[in-house]
């Protein structure tokens, strides 16, 4: 079906209100837009250019860390989380009372993008990795009560004080299973051909206009998108993520999401998320590009003053780029060395502009790597 003839789904009278039922997608779509296909043909060769990045750079598993705390942090954000990245990357320990509900709703993220992403060496991307995944989002915070792993068994709505003055109100609950079955299929449909950028586009729309969970939705949503592109073997490693563009563009995000379930206006939504691609993978190229360098920089010109605890300081090093923001202990666990050791080698890096002290206190201090951090927070 050529997908200028794409019909989203109706709006169905329910008590007092309607809902809307979305239109089945697991269908062969033919794209025919010139503005699309161009689009297409980008972002395809910028996600090409990232998995050169992705294949070439040693140790980038380190480095793709940091990318899954952004992602976590402004996919959270976008649910109205405030945890910056230098919290994020903190042990429970090291966080304050009042920003620890916070803190461990980004927690949860990373959590749940990890297991994800491991699990898929086993499962197929389904109805029972996307619960999976729900059930750790939801752990042990808000939302907590709210069916964490389980699809709702009751109607949901988006915005308004009550379902009767809603933005949206997503399908009846008894669709839901029927909803997910269809969309599964479509992600794992090996007989029709439709380009994989343009069939994730349309299925993260199809899994917003479902809202099959009663909270958590926008994240897995999110989340859909990367494990899709790994499955696919599109990505190669999991170096991609649009949180960060939709948390920029929020207002546009929500009106092509709208438009594509009042007038069926998928084109432009695919328009929207193409451009999202193209934008978010130029900007991943342009962090590895500047690590790359700045990790050049540190281990030719700087820490090679350091002379017999070299050593020690490349480990040092190694760890900062999963985790920039350290304390003392940190360092003593994670490279197993003694108090003395841990100090000296903190001391250095100081010395040496690498570390910053972020307290100004003389005891449980805590020192940010802070150049290499603000290649993630542009």
């Amino acid at each position: 079906m050529n997908i200028k003839e794409y019909k989203s789904g109706a709006f169905t009278k329910q008590h007092g209100y309607k809902s809307f039922s979305p239109n089945p997608i697991n269908k062969e779509w033919g794209i025919n837009n010139p503005e699309i296909n161009t689009l297409l043909e980008e972002a395809n060769l910028r996600l090409g250019e990232l998995n050169a990045f992705s294949t070439f750079v040693p140790d980038v598993d380190v480095f793709i860390r940091m990318h899954i705390v952004k992602e976590a942090t402004q996919s959270s954000r976008i649910e109205g989380t405030r945890t910056r990245m230098d919290e994020a990357v903190l042990e429970a320990k090291d966080i304050s009372p009042e920003l620890k509900d916070d803190w461990q709703e980004v927690q949860n993220y990373i959590e749940a993008m990890n297991h994800s992403i491991k699990s898929l060496e086993k499962l197929p991307l389904s109805s029972r990795l996307i619960k999976q995944a729900h059930k750790i989002l939801l752990k042990g915070v808000r939302g907590k009560n709210k069916l964490p792993g389980e699809f709702r068994t009751s109607q949901n709505w988006i915005g308004g004080a009550t379902i009767i003055d809603a933005a949206f109100v997503p399908p009846h609950h008894t669709l839901v299973p029927d909803c997910i079955s269809d969309l599964e299929k479509f992600l794992n449909n090996e007989e029709i051909q439709v380009p994989h950028l343009i069939r994730i586009g349309m299925a993260h729309y199809q899994f917003e206009a479902i809202h099959p969970f009663l909270d958590g939705n926008g994240r897995i949503g999110r989340l859909l998108i990367t494990l899709y592109l790994i499955t696919q073997k599109v990505l190669n490693k999991p170096t991609l993520y649009l949180s960060d563009f939709i948390e920029k563009n929020r207002q546009l995000y929500y009106d092509n999401l709208m438009a594509v379930s009042i007038n069926s206006r998928m084109e432009q939504w695919l328009k929207f998320f193409l451009v999202g691609i193209i934008e978010t993978s130029k900007n991943a190229i342009d962090t590895f590009t500047k690590i790359i360098a700045l990790r050049d920089k540190l281990e030719k010109d700087s820490i090679v003053s350091l002379g017999k605890r070299l050593p020690n300081a490349k480990a040092l090093l190694t760890y900062l780029y999963s985790k920039p923001v350290v304390t003392v202990s940190d360092v003593m666990t994670n490279l197993d060395v003694t108090k003395q050791t841990a100090n000296t080698l903190i001391k250095d890096f100081h010395n040496l502009g690498i570390l910053k002290e972020q307290t100004g206190y003389k005891r449980n201090r805590v020192f940010i790597f802070e150049e290499y951090l603000r290649l993630f927070e542009r």
